[in-house]
């Protein structure tokens, strides 16, 4: 393989997603969610499928985005950002699972529990945010 067998998928590729720049702006940034999350929906979360490669790659970029204009507030709590992805997303303490009993959803939000690492990573995957934000 060369360089030059590289080249054309590559920038078809680009054209259609911009990766070889930093997102430009919200309407690139919504572009880039958009086609991850086409690319779970056509292909579930099997990671070894060619796809998420790419996924990967457009990963970063939007984790640059976010990291330069969406950073994480230092005052949001794994309690306050439950409850305001449950908000957003239209739940209630019983339709989280992944967490445990509605007790349990309840101690996280009130700041009584901290979620584990089990936890965490559910609704990392779940939510698609970062664990780190997650965590406490």
């Amino acid at each position: 393989m060369s360089i030059t067998d590289i080249l054309a998928p590559w920038a078809t590729v680009n054209d259609a997603l911009g990766l070889a720049a930093p997102i430009r702006d919200e309407a690139h940034y919504a572009e880039l969610l958009a086609f991850v999350e086409e690319c779970f929906d056509r292909f579930g979360d099997n990671e070894i499928h060619p796809v998420f490669g790419l996924v990967s790659l457009v990963a970063d970029r939007i984790r640059e985005y976010e990291d330069r204009v969406h950073p994480w507030p230092d005052s949001v709590t794994p309690g306050s950002l439950l409850a305001y992805l449950m908000e957003e997303h239209g739940l209630k303490q019983s339709d989280l699972p992944e967490v445990g009993a509605q007790s349990v959803v309840s101690e996280i939000l009130s700041g009584k529990r901290s979620p584990n690492l089990r936890q965490v990573k559910a609704l990392a995957k779940r939510f698609h945010v970062p664990m780190e934000a997650l965590a406490g």
